[in-house]
C-alpha cells in the first residue's frame, strides 16, 4: 500500500532540488502540458496549492479561478521563496493524505513534477515518483488500458497531458479519450521524455 504522504514529500525534496539549479531562461520556458504557465508558474501553483489546501482556502477549486489567484499572488517570488513554502507545508500535507481515498493533492505534485520534466527537456521522472498514481487511478479511470498502454504513457494521458493523436496511437476513439482524460482532451502534441 502506498503511503501517500511520503510520496509526497519525496517529491517536494525532488522538486526542491530540481529548481536549485535552474536559471532565470529556464524559470521562463513555458510548460507545453500548462498553456500560458512558464516553470515559474507551475512552482508558484505548487506553493500556493498546498498553502491553500492546508488553509481551507479552496473557493473555485480546483477550477482556473482558484489557481489563477495563488498563482498570481506568488508568481514575482524568489524560487527560494517558493521551494520554502512547499517545504514548510510538507509535513501538514502528507498528514493529510492519511486515510483519503483520493490523496488529489499527491497526484497534482506527480502531475505537475512531470510537466516540468518534460518542459525542461530531461527524462522522465523515476519511476517511484509516477507509478503509485498510475496504479490507483488507472484502474478507476481506464481500466481497459491498464495493461495494454505503457504504464507512463498512460499516467500523463489519464490526466490529459497527451493529445487526441497520441492517445489515438493507443486504439482509441474521440470518446474514449474523452473518458480517460480528467482534465477534458487537449489537442496539441506533448513532449516524450526518452
Amino acid at each position: 500500500m502506498t503511503d501517500w504522504g511520503d510520496l509526497y514529500r519525496d517529491h517536494v525534496a525532488a522538486i526542491s532540488e530540481l529548481v536549485g539549479d535552474l536559471t532565470d531562461e529556464h524559470l521562463a520556458i513555458e510548460v507545453p502540458a500548462t498553456p500560458a504557465w512558464t516553470v515559474r508558474h507551475v512552482l508558484a501553483h505548487l506553493a500556493g496549492g498546498a498553502t491553500d489546501n492546508l488553509t481551507g482556502r479552496v473557493d473555485d477549486a480546483p477550477g482556473p479561478r482558484w489557481t489563477a489567484r495563488h498563482v498570481g499572488e506568488r508568481v514575482e517570488q524568489p524560487v527560494p521563496d517558493l521551494v520554502a513554502e512547499l517545504r514548510a507545508n510538507a509535513d501538514a500535507v502528507a498528514a493529510s493524505t492519511v486515510d483519503n481515498p483520493r490523496p488529489a493533492i499527491v497526484w497534482d505534485i506527480a502531475v505537475h513534477h512531470a510537466d516540468l520534466h518534460e518542459a525542461l527537456g530531461l527524462p522522465r521522472l523515476p519511476d517511484h515518483l509516477w507509478t503509485p498514481v498510475v496504479e490507483m487511478v488507472g484502474p478507476w479511470r481506464a481500466p481497459d488500458l491498464v495493461g495494454t498502454v505503457e504504464p507512463y504513457e498512460l499516467f500523463r494521458g489519464l490526466f490529459s497531458r497527451r493529445s487526441r493523436t497520441q492517445m489515438h496511437r493507443w486504439g482509441l476513439d474521440d470518446d474514449g479519450v474523452e473518458a480517460v482524460c480528467i482534465f477534458g482532451p487537449r489537442d496539441d502534441d506533448q513532449p516524450v521524455p526518452s
